[in-house]
């Protein structure tokens, strides 16, 4: 089942039936048992056709956060040490990949966050900027994961690679992050052979395209959660980026213009542009 957050209210996604229901999104997002809720809301409402679907808003409700958690995937751990290692820094990625403690930090408040088909930026001052393609956890005040939606957590290796210091810098600015389309709701554990692919769309031709399988993170989505969750209270719930396996090469760069499309079996496709 597929919760979609639109223009005109809230719409659930099932046997391929679009449904319009009267419940404000922050609430079903922070609801233990929204798979339930929306089996309840949808035995009393009226199916409609897809187009229910096109002016979809982000995802992330309006007074959570969104976090993320980095160096998850043995290609992201290699990335960050050849981005740093000219700024001595390489080694802390390689001990923060074989830690208990997992690297997690504050990645963007609501109004920075876009939503399919929105426009993400790359910063002014940066000269090296790449997406980082991500499963995004969905979570309750209690701790508790109700679902998945596909993340863009868009990031400066120029900035962070001359010093990790500046991690902030790097990662939050407006237009930093993208969530969307939907939030996939289930009860049970993400298939461990899902994949997530990345492709890069420049001037009508592949840029760049990679796949991986979440199966590849080192660290399971209930344990960074409860690193996120450790000393930190969620009033209304927050959203998880996992971190990310796919690394484009030091040779390759956004540009403005660019096309970037985040599929997520079971989930959807996020597009987004550069601006």
């Amino acid at each position: 089942m597929k919760l979609y957050n639109t223009s005109n209210g809230t719409v659930i996604e099932a046997n391929n039936q679009f449904y319009p229901v009267s419940i404000a999104w922050d609430k079903i997002i922070n609801d233990d048992h929204a798979l339930q809720t929306a089996n309840t809301l949808i035995a009393g409402a009226t199916a409609g056709d897809v187009n229910l679907i096109e002016e979809l808003l982000p995802v992330i409700g309006s007074n959570q956060e969104l976090w993320a958690c980095g160096v998850t995937y043995l290609r992201s751990k290699i990335g960050r040490q050849e981005e740093s290692k000219d700024a001595g820094g390489s080694d802390f990625y390689g001990r923060v990949y074989e830690a208990e403690r997992p690297e997690c930090f504050f990645k963007s408040t609501p109004h920075r966050v876009v939503g399919n088909k929105g426009f993400v930026r790359i910063r002014k001052d940066s000269t090296w900027d790449v997406p980082e393609p991500e499963l995004t956890l969905v979570v309750t005040s209690s701790g508790k994961i109700i679902g998945y939606t596909i993340g863009n957590d868009m990031s400066s290796r120029s900035i962070e690679g001359e010093n990790p210091l500046y991690l902030p810098q790097a990662k939050t600015y407006d237009g930093c992050a993208a969530l969307g389309p939907c939030i996939f709701l289930t009860e049970k554990p993400i298939d461990p052979g899902t994949t997530i692919t990345l492709n890069i769309n420049r001037n009508n031709e592949t840029a760049f395209s990679d796949t991986i399988a979440i199966s590849q993170m080192k660290r399971t989505p209930v344990e960074l959660t409860s690193f996120v969750y450790r000393e930190c209270s969620f009033p209304f719930g927050c959203m998880i980026m996992t971190g990310t396996g796919i690394v484009p090469g030091n040779d390759f760069t956004l540009q403005s213009g660019d096309e970037i499309s985040i599929t997520i079996d079971n989930i959807g496709t996020l597009t987004n542009t550069v601006t």
